[in-house]
Formats: structure tokens, sequence, C-alpha cells
């Protein structure tokens, strides 16, 4: 089975207000208040996602932490030798993590987690100029994740557990530049699929050196999502013989890479400092294609060549009071895309990302959680060159999308956490 067209397409487009490729990275808002740092910082059951092994470190016996993000984006296109430009509507997205930790022993804990990393989704204009490659996406993927917590000694402890992936996406475009019906219509195919589903697993390690001085690190691994008999429906085909386009079925594969995080966080009277290096291994991603059931109706690839990428994440936490914990944090984010496959779906290059938030203590249990990204992507004129020409991918002849893409987004987020 061929790897899929825009199958994986669709995961991709909702990336651009997050981060490398098609990753979501708002995983809590305790560590997005930091510049998304955690590997190595104790405060909550969001540890389940960025370092198991530190749930046994908690203090309390159990600790629940569940909340959303908001995020408003848009993508601004143009290409100043044709004139023609366009933006996104991408709505707001809703992101959302829930986690839960429990202390069986001094020296055993287990942890579950329900969160989002790919979600959203992004809208252009039908028939804008590069409606050839997207017009729209929406993507809803939910990963599970249990897991387990062991102190091998009073400084160092393991844990880990599996991770099952689910989720369903949606995806439009035109099938080229011109093909239309005879009321000049644009051709288009919809691409929907559900209940796409696989298995991954993470690991991690915690040493907490001193009392104020923590390491770690967490990996997860590849996880593909196969797809079978997914609906793809095709509107305003000619008439024709040349033009053998119906309602049919299509298989998919997408790759989601592997990726590891290390950090350190130290303490210091009411501060607390936090730097984590997250390398994601792009490269598994090479192409998207498309296999139709039929015969007739010609496969396609395009080529996406992406390299491995890190981000580099700094954050801050400062104990104001009994009743307020203030964060603050940067992060940035290296674009996975390489030069001549900048494509539109995944309109993004590196990345700056500017955070805040803070903790408000609700009495001795509950904890109000709020944080705020501002993530600002470089201005970049860059073309997507593999396109391949023709109604029905018949000539093999690539020809090139050029445009300059201004992206940024804004993100709000609010939680609670409760300890008993």
């Amino acid at each position: 089975m061929k790897k899929v067209l825009l199958l994986t397409v669709l995961f991709l487009a909702t990336a651009v207000t997050y981060a490398g490729g098609y990753r979501v990275s708002l995983q809590g808002n305790k560590s997005l208040a930091m510049g998304h740092t955690g590997v190595a910082v104790i405060n909550s059951s969001e540890l389940v996602f960025f370092n198991p092994a530190g749930l046994v470190y908690l203090e309390n016996k159990l600790s629940v932490s569940v909340g959303a993000h908001g995020v408003l984006a848009n993508v601004n296109y143009q290409n100043s030798a044709t004139g023609e430009n366009a933006m996104t509507d991408s709505g707001v997205g809703t992101p959302f993590y829930a986690y839960v930790s429990y202390q069986a022993n001094d020296w055993l804990a287990f942890g579950l987690g329900i969160y989002t990393p790919y979600g959203s989704g992004v809208t252009y204009e039908d028939d804008w100029a590069g409606s050839h490659l997207v017009n729209n996406i929406d993507l809803k993927a939910i990963f599970i994740q249990p897991t387990i917590s062991i102190k091998i000694t009073d400084k160092f402890s393991v844990g880990g557990g599996p991770i099952y992936a689910t989720g369903g996406v949606t995806f439009n475009k035109n099938l080229n530049r011109t093909l239309s019906d005879l009321d000049g219509n644009r051709t288009e195919v919809t691409l929907e699929q559900s209940g796409i589903s696989n298995w991954g697993w993470t690991a991690s390690w915690m040493l907490k050196a001193s009392e104020n001085l923590t390491f770690g690190m967490n990996y997860r691994s590849e996880i593909i999502l196969s797809a079978e008999d997914g609906d793809a429906t095709f509107e305003n085909v000619p008439n024709s013989p040349a033009t053998p386009f119906a309602a049919t079925t299509f298989d998919a594969e997408l790759p989601l890479p592997a990726e590891w995080s290390t950090g350190m966080s130290y303490k210091h009277d009411k501060f607390l400092f936090a730097i984590d290096y997250n390398r994601t291994m792009w490269n598994v991603y090479e192409s998207l294609s498309v296999d139709f059931a039929p015969a007739e109706i010609q496969d396609t690839e395009l080529l996406r060549n992406y390299k491995d990428s890190s981000t580099y994440r700094f954050g801050i936490q400062y104990n104001a009071s009994e009743s307020f914990t203030l964060r603050g944090g940067y992060y940035f984010d290296e674009s996975p895309v390489q030069s001549g496959y900048f494509a539109p779906e995944t309109p993004r290059n590196d990345s700056n990302g500017y955070t805040a938030g803070l903790t408000f203590r609700v009495g001795s249990r509950l904890e109000i959680d709020a944080s705020f990204l501002y993530l600002h992507f470089k201005e970049v004129d860059a073309s997507y060159d593999y396109f391949v020409e023709g109604s029905n991918g018949l000539q093999n002849q690539y020809s090139s999308f050029r445009g300059t893409y201004k992206s940024s987004a804004f993100v709000p987020g609010l939680g609670i956490t409760y300890k008993l």
C-alpha cells in the first residue's frame, strides 16, 4: 500500500499555528506558560506527557490536571509577481488535555493522559491561487496514554507506557489549476476518514541530582496511522472518458515521527528555571501519495522530504505568594521544511514563541492555571516545486508554486489542577 496523499496533508495544515511539521505543542497550561518546558519540572500530573518518570516525585497522592487552549491563527499569502493573495480562515481550534496521577506508595506511581497532539483546521478561499494543493483541512486526533513511574533510588526514577492514537480527517483540494465542468466550476476532490488508530509507546528517566537540580529525558516512538477505504468524493467533473473521476475509496498511511526531549531545572529561593531541548525525527516524512481504488484514477505523489528539526525551550517560574505563581518563557522552533518543498498546507517557517501565565490557588487542593502564547513565524518567500501538472497526473512534469507567507497565532489557555 502506498503512502497516501491527502490524509497526511490533513494532519499537516493544522500545524501552522503550533509547531514544526504537523505537531501541536499545547500539552499543559503550566508548562506552556514556561515556554512549554516540563521534562525536568515536578509540579503536577502534566508530567504524564512531559516525563512519566517524574510522577513518583509528586507530593500528593492524587493529582488531576485538565485544560484547553483557544487557537486563533492566520496565514497571509502573496505573490508579488502576479498580484495573487489569500488569507486563511482557521476559526478557533480548541486542543485539550486531561492527566491523572496516583501515588501507590513511595516508589510506585500510575498515570493516565488524554490529549490532542493534532487538531484544529485551516481554510483558504475556494479556487484561490494554490487550490490545486489545498482548499481546506479539518483534523481531530486524540492520544490516550497510560503510564507507570518507578523510583529506582531516592534520586533516580524511570517511567513510560503505551500510547493509543485515534483520529479522523477531512481534506479538500482542486484536482489541478484549470480543470472545470461546462459551467466553469473547478473540479474538486474531498477525502474523508475517521476511526484511524494505532499504538506507540513512551519511555523516560529523571535524576534529582540535588534538592535544587533536576535532569530528565523522555522519548516517544514513531506511530504509523494507516487508513483503509477512506471516502474520496469528486465534484464538478467534466463528462469525458479522459476524466474518469467518480466517488471511490483510498488507502492512507501517516507517519507521526519519533521525538525525544531532554531538560533540566534549577530552583533558587522562590525561582525555578527550566531548559528543554526537543529533537523530532521528521526525516520519516518523505512524501504524500494518494492510492485510489480504481486503476483508472491516476495515483499521485507529492514529495515532502522533511528534515529532522530541533526546538529550544526556556522557562522561569516565580512563587509570588501563597496564592500566586507567575511564569514566563520563550522557545525557538526550527522548521523541518526544506527549500523547494514549501507547501501551503504547512505554510510555516522557523518560529519564535513567547509565553506567560500564572497559577491561582483556591485553597489547598484546587489551582486555576492560565497561559498565553504568541507565536510568530519568520516571513518567508518560498516555493513548492514538485506538483505534477495534468488533469490526472499523467504528465510527468513538475511545476512550481511560489509566494510570500506571513503567519502568526494567539493562543490563550485555561485549566485547573486538583491535588489530594
